[in-house]
């Protein structure tokens, strides 16, 4: 049973994907922290975390470039941490990556429930799952090639709808009411600007998911940080420039708890039965299929990568002969997925819909991942002070800092405000680790993998 991938991706697949795992975040979810923070305290939200994700790219690509391997965060942790980091790591990586889908999927079944009313929208998000999760299996240089073309129709979209909107935009709209429904900052702002943390951080939720594809880069010293630095600047400007022109559109409020904020804040400037509105709903798409699409990719590999090193059943790292594709990772993670789309009785609590829990509990596996990230930054730094490394982390110690101390700020509000979903996470890997120490005397037994190992 071969375990290997092949190295099929060049620079521009890389920044295709690096764009595509995040942009659907730009077309909804981010809107749901306008509930509790409102505009304006949501634009302070927005930015402190931008400032948390380009200072942990900046950082990150050091461990990507010094150590490419498909488990991404897990190799990073297992390398600097030992065993047990690298499964905490793994666990969240995989919790991000595996619940960030059913959301996407559902916002693709709410565009089409705006196109075709009769249409059931978790049906449709069952199908985005079938189509995609097939796509993936194909293979890796298909599956990569068709992410950059849907990722750059997203980016033309996202900037149509700019300039659709522009001519209507109003600064009164937008700022109205705009801290935590007050017209003016108080203290009393100040919890809702914590709470939304988690639907600022969707802005840009997975862009690391570029990781896990570094065995399969051509050159990944030299095309991941490429990759990695055009893409955290493309979806800046894109987050920042959507969230405020459609706050602007209209009265905001109406868009705060929808899986579809676009479509309906360009219904406010050009009406029902627009063209333009048309096309934004079906050209939109793409940007939910981008992210869709490519964290499928994403989740598929870090199964892969824990299987392979014995944290998952050893099956799922087996990768097809035909294809080169690790099949059964790709469909184990789409099974979980659909499951959570049909389990709204389970994930519906907290006064949250369904989306914005799952979106809830995916921003909690990847805010744990970060910051396991950051610690091994350091770490490897004192353990292993001759790793190559082809990337060094911009401005270290400083910025590595500032990503690992915003990150813990993220964790505790976001444990604070969402302690049912916190406890379900903590569940799930209390369950996992349960697992990872009964199969221990398995993962000894197996060969051991270079990048997973301290230099002597």
């Amino acid at each position: 049973m071969s375990t290997h991938l092949k190295p099929a991706l060049n620079a521009w697949h890389l920044w295709g994907l690096a764009v595509g795992l995040v942009i659907s975040g730009e077309y909804f979810g981010w809107s749901y922290g306008w509930a509790s923070a409102g505009t304006l305290g949501f634009l302070v939200t927005a930015l402190m975390v931008a400032l948390m994700y380009t200072t942990f790219i900046f950082s990150f690509t050091e461990l990507t470039t010094a150590i490419p391997h498909a488990g991404g965060p897990f190799a990073y942790a297992s390398r600097a941490l030992g065993p047990t980091g690298g499964f905490v790591a793994g666990f969240a990586t995989l919790v991000e990556f595996v619940f960030a889908p059913p959301a996407i999927a559902l916002a693709i079944g709410a565009y089409l429930n705006v196109q075709y009313p009769a249409l059931d929208p978790k049906l449709m998000a069952v199908g985005a799952y079938l189509v995609f999760m097939t796509l993936n299996i194909v293979g890796v240089k298909t599956a990569a090639t068709f992410e950059l073309f849907v990722t750059v129709l997203a980016i033309v979209e996202l900037l149509v709808f700019m300039g659709v909107v522009a001519p209507g935009f109003s600064w009164s709209h937008f700022t109205a009411k705009g801290w935590s429904g007050a017209e003016s900052f108080s203290a009393a702002s100040i919890p809702g600007i914590f709470a939304a943390i988690p639907f600022a951080i969707w802005f840009f939720l997975a862009i690391e998911g570029v990781a896990m594809a570094a065995e399969e880069a051509k050159d990944p010293k030299v095309t991941i940080p490429r990759a990695y630095i055009g893409g955290i600047l493309t979806l800046l400007v894109l987050a920042i420039g959507v969230m405020v022109f459609a706050g602007g559109a209209g009265d905001w409020t109406k868009l705060a708890n929808i899986n579809d904020p676009l479509p309906q804040a360009m219904k406010m400037i050009v009406g029902e039965n627009s063209g333009w509105l048309h096309m934004l709903v079906w050209i939109g798409l793409f940007g939910l299929i981008a992210s869709f699409h490519g964290i499928i990719l994403g989740y598929s590999r870090q199964i892969f990568a824990l299987a392979r090193a014995g944290y998952l059943p050893r099956a799922l790292s087996s990768v097809s002969p035909r294809f080169g594709t690790p099949w059964l990772a790709v469909i184990a993670g789409g099974v979980v997925g659909i499951l959570a789309i049909f389990s709204d009785e389970l994930i519906q609590f907290g006064g949250q819909t369904l989306t914005a829990n799952i979106v809830t509990m995916s921003v909690l596996g990847a805010i744990v991942m970060y910051i396991m990230s950051m610690w091994s930054l350091f770490v490897l730094r004192r353990k292993e002070p001759t790793l190559e490394r082809p990337f060094p982390a911009i401005g270290y110690p400083v910025l590595p800092a500032i990503a690992l101390g915003l990150a813990v700020v993220c964790l505790v509000t976001m444990v604070w405000f969402n302690p049912l979903v916190s406890a379900i996470f903590a569940g799930l890997m209390a369950l996992a680790y349960g697992y990872f120490r009964l199969t221990a005397g398995h993962r000894a037994t197996l060969a051991a993998d270079e990048h997973l190992m301290p230099q002597a």
